[in-house]
């Protein structure tokens, strides 16, 4: 596991402030929603009003304000865009004298200090333009990978998926042209966590896991944050064993479990086939998914997904179950067993059909030889099809 302390300091600055978004989600959801995840609504949005104040963000006070439906409170507003006017007169005067008396690198620096500012106060335009203006005069490819980088928090913090895929495509290129180990890792956290919240799970755990090691990307959460990250998208995709070598025997994910009992609770119930404690479990990650911006509209899917994983679990031991024994294994009703099972039947997610005479449940194994066989002879048509269109040109 990394050390926090050394690579906090590796990690770049907190611009934008993600947990403001978070928050914005936060007093964004209905009375019931919070109350049932137990969000203190009122706390959140003093202490999302108290960040806004103490940073003087006029753009996101008035956008904030818009949004719970609250009356601007003109003096404080007005403190605000004065205090955003003194610190942008201030860099400006900084960006003019490195350019009359300075190097490049010096006014590069005094212009990214420019897109810092008007981003953490909430300018999303004003700092986009003023992005592109200081990668047109930047030159280095570390450079210019670390404003993509902020191109795409910016894109996170306003989920703004064009944005995000943009600047994701454009610092991919520049990696491949000779980026630092540092900012690869990086790239592949940022390219994980997008995945993640467009419910490419599978992509996310391929990167979140190549960077449970080296992760220095406190800028976009913190280690335990990411690990929680890393096991949900590991759970819903990868095989028994390669769950077992990346996650259940993972020493820098166990390092941290110890402080996640919960999650140590997910990962050991459905490992160990303990079905009815992990639907317990899974019920509660459920409240975790929907507590997450990133993550709450994936809610619904990811439970649904995980359930019929365990359903699939259970029944490739078995040729035959009884509903009853099913229903015991999961801590559930018969009733409630068998509707599952028809439903997830019925859409194709699991093999198996129901006896519902004898109240038994029959898993139809899948035959791989034969399914290979099958696509081996499908790919063959397909290769001498083209073949013979390909000699009757060459014919004429």
């Amino acid at each position: 596991m990394p050390t926090l302390e050394g690579l906090e300091e590796a990690s770049l600055e907190k611009i934008p402030d993600l947990s403001i978004a978070q928050m914005r989600f936060e007093i964004s959801l209905s009375p019931t929603e919070a109350k049932e995840l137990g969000i203190d609504q009122a706390e959140v949005k003093r202490n999302l009003m108290d960040k806004i104040k103490t940073g003087y963000m006029a753009k996101l006070y008035k956008e904030v304000s818009a949004e719970l439906k609250m009356p601007l409170n003109n003096s404080v507003l007005e403190e605000m865009e004065q205090k955003n006017k003194e610190q942008l007169d201030k860099i400006a005067e900084e960006i003019a004298n490195a350019e009359k008396n300075e190097g490049e690198s010096e006014v590069r620096e005094a212009m990214v200090k420019k897109c810092e500012y008007l981003t953490s106060i909430g300018d999303k335009e004003a700092s986009l333009k003023m992005l592109k203006e200081t990668l047109d005069r930047t030159t280095t490819t570390g450079h210019k990978l670390d404003l993509h980088f902020h191109m795409i928090r910016l894109g996170l913090f306003c989920s703004d998926n064009k944005l995000i895929t943009v600047n994701l495509d454009k610092a991919k290129e520049l990696i491949e042209l000779g980026g630092d180990w540092d900012r690869r890792n990086r790239l592949k956290v940022y390219t994980g966590f997008y995945a993640m919240s467009i419910r490419n799970f599978k992509d996310a755990a391929t990167n979140f896991l190549d960077t449970v090691s080296t992760f220095t990307s406190y800028e976009l959460m913190t280690y335990h944050t990411f690990i929680k990250y890393t096991i949900v998208s590991a759970m819903l995709t990868l095989d028994r064993q390669e769950l077992t070598k990346k996650v259940v025997n993972g020493s820098d994910i166990n390092e941290v479990l110890h402080d996640l009992p919960l999650f140590r609770k997910y990962i050991d119930s459905l490992y160990n086939a303990q079905y009815a404690e992990f639907f317990v479990a899974l019920a509660e990650i459920e409240q975790f998914l929907k507590k997450d911006r990133m993550l709450a509209k994936h809610a619904s899917y990811y439970v649904r997904e995980m359930r019929v994983r365990s359903y699939s679990q259970l029944l490739e031991s078995y040729s035959n179950l009884t509903v009853n024994y099913m229903a015991n294994s999961f801590g559930v009703s018969e009733k409630f067993i068998d509707k599952e099972l028809s439903r997830f039947i019925a859409t194709g997610a699991l093999n198996a059909k129901i006896d519902k005479v004898g109240g038994i449940v029959q898993a139809n194994k899948p035959d791989k030889k034969n399914a290979q066989y099958q696509s081996v002879i499908k790919q063959g048509d397909i290769l001498l099809n083209r073949i013979q269109k390909l000699s009757r040109v060459i014919t004429i």
